[in-house]
């Protein structure tokens, strides 16, 4: 049968994929608007296949909270280009990702591409998109906090993006200073909250480098042992986030500086995602 401009537009306007595309399923279909759909879906999926093995390091993080700041989601889209990390439509798609996963709480990745969209998954959504976009397009995080107060950051980039999780609240004003203390994360980048979060492995690591460097300056064998606690405890306070100076006032650290906004007010945990 004859496809006319119109037709083309019509399919274009439902699927957003590029006019040439339409015309080529619309063709291949014989008309038929559902079996061209299900073609540009499988041109997604093929275009996905092709590019499986692409590097994805750029992209947006996107955060969502809800209205009394107790529960929060972040959530990071990649892509292969920082100009398809500009595209409405790609943008638009991690929003969508974000609003699924705020709704319905997915217990991790895999749970949240199955959940619908209309007549089919977010997974195959971000097929579509592929086919369309030409570029390889992933969920590569995502993660639900849950607290006393939620507070989120996104870096003015749009590739970072903090959330972080406060206790001892006690009806305090906490939105500029979990906006603070998510800057310190953004910036500084701690490993956790403090030394007690801290991976064994991470810190058996730094006493063994401690030693090593100890070792390497000629200190007495019988006194390692110390020099390499020393230089734990100076890891400890420059890299987990309650010891570390305050990038706005260096005579606080950030326990200190919670405390002074509310007393107790401290942090129970934090999540930053950087994309590339």
């Amino acid at each position: 049968m004859a496809i006319t401009a119109q037709d083309v537009n019509k399919l274009r306007q439902m699927t957003g994929a590029g006019m040439m595309d339409c015309k080529k399923a619309l063709v291949e279909a014989d008309g038929d608007f559902e079996k061209a759909i299900e073609l540009l879906r499988k041109k997604g999926q093929k275009v996905s296949a092709n590019r499986a093995d692409r590097e994805t390091t750029e992209g947006i993080v996107v955060t969502r909270t809800n209205e009394d700041k107790t529960k929060g989601v972040v959530l990071a889209l990649t892509c292969e280009t920082d100009f398809v990390a500009k595209n409405e439509d790609f943008v638009a798609l991690a929003n969508l990702a974000a609003d699924l996963a705020f709704e319905n709480a997915p217990a991790d990745v895999e749970a949240l591409l199955a959940l619908s969209v209309g007549s089919i998954t977010l997974g195959d959504k971000i097929i579509e998109a592929t086919g369309k976009i030409g570029e390889k397009i992933d969920v590569k995080f995502y993660e639900t906090l849950a607290g006393e107060a939620v507070v989120p950051y996104i870096h003015s980039n749009g590739k970072l993006a903090v959330v972080v999780v406060l206790k001892n609240v006690n009806g305090a004003d906490v939105e500029e200073a979990g906006k603070d203390v998510a800057m310190q994360i953004a910036a500084m980048n701690p490993v956790a909250v403090d030394k007690d979060g801290v991976d064994p492995k991470v810190i058996q690591q730094e006493i063994e480098i401690g030693k090593e460097q100890a070792r390497q300056e000629g200190k007495p064998e019988n006194i390692i042992e110390k020099i390499a606690e020393g230089k734990l405890q100076k890891f400890f306070k420059e890299n987990t986030l309650l010891s570390q100076s305050f990038v706005k006032d260096n005579s606080l650290t950030i326990a200190s500086y919670l405390n002074g906004v509310s007393k107790g007010l401290t942090v129970s945990e934090f999540k930053r995602i950087s994309i590339g």
